[in-house]
């Protein structure tokens, strides 16, 4: 973490890392022993770094969720499955580079990967467009889980978007028909849904493709119907109300499981994601085959009847 880029919470972290790496360095070049205060200084370190993120804030959960090297879809993919070959355009209009998919094999077990891919330094992130897919990436979506139905491939979704594109061109192509016509048809398919929220979850963008029959969450990632600075604008008319608008929005992990949104959540590493990709794709692994045997063994019948009662049962009403 020392080499940055870091959270501020992040920072006496990094402070203590750092005199670590420091002592580490001093102890080599003088020859001089400093094992036992360095062992001191790892086992502080080891403390502080669970107390700072077993008491984040939701809105220090968010920005985690952010966090510039967070694992993106395509580094899941790719440390966790074979022979991923993926799959473009949406056959009407063109290839939205925001939204990828593909088929792949997770031991020797065949998916279709569907999701939406940020990118790292500028002109990748301009390439990707932010994560935000246009209605052609929604379309593309459904084209490959159609294809994944035909043949009887279950499909991986790994949702991650500050939301949809808003723009007018968009808008003009039918981004909100584009999502609405997924949430419905993806209701009707015949094989295993799997949805796992690693980064953000955000809006219709992340609903256009989020209908599963297993809905899982990365621990620090956020999932709700608006982000909380779009909240506090409306709301208090300043994104500087943020963080209230996070806890009135509960979109963490932890509260989603108690609303019932979402059925459970794997564990980060300690200290994120970002600090150790690969133990974080090895939880997304064990998380994907436990879910994917869970689901193929039910009767297609089965499978449609628990899905729809799945969102049926979400949220509560009272009649006066």
């Amino acid at each position: 973490m020392a080499d940055g880029p870091f959270l501020e919470f992040e920072k006496p972290i990094v402070e203590l890392e750092k005199k670590i790496s420091d002592m580490k360095d001093f102890s080599t070049g003088e020859t001089i022993e400093l094992g036992g205060e360095i062992a001191s200084l790892q086992k502080k370190l080891n403390k502080l770094r669970k107390e700072i993120y077993e008491n984040l804030t939701r809105w220090q959960k968010v920005q985690l969720s952010r966090h510039p090297k967070r694992p993106y879809a395509l580094d899941y993919i790719r440390e966790i499955s074979t022979d991923f070959i993926e799959l473009h355009g949406d056959r009407y209009f063109a290839d939205d580079k925001a939204m990828i998919g593909g088929f792949g094999n997770i031991d020797n077990q065949k998916v279709m990967f569907v999701g939406q891919q940020k990118g790292r330094d500028t002109k990748d992130k301009l390439y990707r467009n932010f994560g935000m897919a246009h209605p052609e990436g929604y379309r593309k979506a459904m084209r490959l889980f159609r294809l994944a139905e035909k043949f009887d491939v279950p499909i991986v979704i790994l949702i991650d978007t500050p939301g949809a594109f808003p723009g007018i061109g968009a808008e003009e192509r039918g981004q909100a028909e584009a999502i609405a016509r997924n949430i419905r048809d993806m209701s009707r398919l015949t094989v295993p849904i799997l949805v796992i929220i690693i980064g953000e979850g955000a809006s219709g963008g992340a609903l256009g493709i989020g209908v599963g029959d297993i809905v899982l969450m990365l621990e620090y990632a956020w999932y709700s119907v608006i982000s909380p600075e779009g909240c506090a604008a409306i709301l208090w008319r300043d994104s500087v109300y943020a963080p209230e608008a996070a806890d009135a929005l509960k979109p963490t992990s932890e509260d989603l499981v108690d609303l019932r949104i979402i059925d459970n959540v794997i564990k980060e590493p300690p200290s994120g994601a970002h600090n150790d990709p690969k133990k974080a794709a090895v939880y997304v692994k064990e998380a994907i085959l436990k879910s994917l045997t869970e689901l193929k063994a039910l009767s297609v019948d089965d499978l449609l009847k628990k899905r729809l009662e799945k969102y049926r049962i979400m949220g509560v009403f009272e009649e006066k």
